[in-house]
């Protein structure tokens, strides 16, 4: 089964809040990401040890282990342009 590709402009998050997880970028400063990103922490540690991390729920729907990636390179990207 071939997954479409995401073809999404993900940029409106950074002006309202995310209807399907809350989350509300503009709520959250700077100052902010690091600590709510250590923070989030174990959530993720449970979430990627789970026999099923690679799954995805629905084919429509990342596995928490590509969200975890994405994760991963959203930090770097910070990272090297920080």
């Amino acid at each position: 089964m071939s997954i479409p590709p995401e073809d999404k402009d993900w940029t409106w998050v950074l002006q309202r809040p995310c209807p399907e997880c809350g989350f509300d970028a503009a709520a959250v400063g700077p100052a902010a990401v690091g600590a709510r990103v250590r923070a989030s922490l174990p959530l993720w540690q449970q979430a990627l040890t789970r026999p099923d991390a690679a799954v995805r729920p629905h084919p429509q729907v990342w596995s928490p282990l590509e969200y975890g990636c994405h994760l991963r390179d959203v930090v770097r990207l910070f990272e090297v342009a920080g």
